[in-house]
Order: C-alpha cells, then sequence, then structure tokens
C-alpha cells in the first residue's frame, strides 16, 4: 500500500465530477486501499478519490475511534435523508479549517462494495454527515461551497498565506 498526496483547497481539480467505477478491478481494489491507509495516516475519518485526483466514485470512510470499520462505497448514491443537522465539519482538503455546516441528520444510501454487491445502508449523526461530506467530493464540491463568499474568501487567504509559511 501507499500514502496518497491529498489536493488542496482551492485545486481546480477538487471541481472535477467523478465518473462511476465500471468495473471493480485489482486497480480500484488497491486505491480504496491506499486510500483507506491515506485516511487513517492524515488522520481524517473520509476520503474520496477526488481528494487524491482519481475522479472515480469511490469513498473510504471509517468514523468509530478504533479504526475498526472502514466502509468502502462505489458509486454511491444517497436515496432518502431525514432531518437536519448544523455541525462543525473539517476536511483534509482544508487544513485546520472548521465551520458549521446544515446537513441531513439520517440517510438512506446505496452502493457496491468492493465485491460488486448491491448494499443499503442507514446512516445517521457522525457517519451520515460524513457519507454527504465525502459524496460532495465526487460531485465537485468542498464543504466551503456550503459557506458564504465571504468565508470562502477569508479561507482561501488563510490558507494562501498558510503556504506561504510553509514555502
Amino acid at each position: 500500500m501507499a500514502l496518497l498526496p491529498i489536493l488542496r483547497y482551492p485545486d481546480p481539480r477538487l471541481k472535477k465530477i467523478a465518473q462511476p467505477v465500471v468495473e471493480i478491478d485489482e486497480r480500484v481494489r488497491r486505491l480504496a486501499a491506499d486510500m483507506a491507509e491515506t485516511m487513517y495516516e492524515a488522520p481524517g475519518i473520509g476520503l474520496a478519490a477526488t481528494q487524491v485526483d482519481v475522479h472515480l466514485q469511490l469513498v473510504v470512510i471509517d468514523v468509530s475511534e478504533d479504526k475498526s470499520d472502514l466502509h468502502v462505497l462505489l458509486n454511491p448514491r444517497i436515496e432518502r435523508t431525514e432531518g437536519s443537522h448544523l455541525g462543525e465539519e473539517g476536511c483534509l482538503s482544508v487544513p485546520g479549517i472548521y465551520e458549521k455546516v446544515e446537513r441531513a441528520e439520517k440517510l438512506t444510501v446505496h452502493y457496491l462494495d468492493l465485491e460488486g454487491k448491491k448494499v443499503s445502508l442507514l446512516a445517521e449523526g457522525l457517519l451520515a454527515v460524513c457519507i454527504q461530506h465525502e459524496i460532495d467530493h465526487l460531485n465537485g464540491k468542498v464543504f466551503v461551497d456550503h459557506l458564504s463568499q465571504l468565508k470562502q474568501g477569508r479561507i482561501r487567504n488563510k490558507l494562501a498565506k498558510q503556504a506561504r509559511v510553509t514555502a
């Protein structure tokens, strides 16, 4: 396995729309494993293929405390949502930035697993938020896109300043 570089906001590649996974082969399985390793190392609780500059509908998520509940979602589709929750989110592509975003409290998501089996998952709380956040990435959206233009500009400026300091 290998650690993958994570794109940083406002990299334009984060705006690309991911394509469906057509064939679940060794390349897709290796990508999922590398993404999981990258997510755990970062550390994070979710990572979309878009964030590692692979534009396939593939997401890895693990919201467990002990890294024991990895979900790999291929071609995920949210079918039903319920309720509303305003909570603080962060993102591996927007390091050090946390803002409140409104999301559905519960959802049902349909996806394929790495064996090609159709899965239907009822998720709530942090898992539901994470699924919505990662599917946004597949659709070319970053959580910052849910914020006002003013906040987006401040975040871009802060990240640009961080980049200059570390360069």
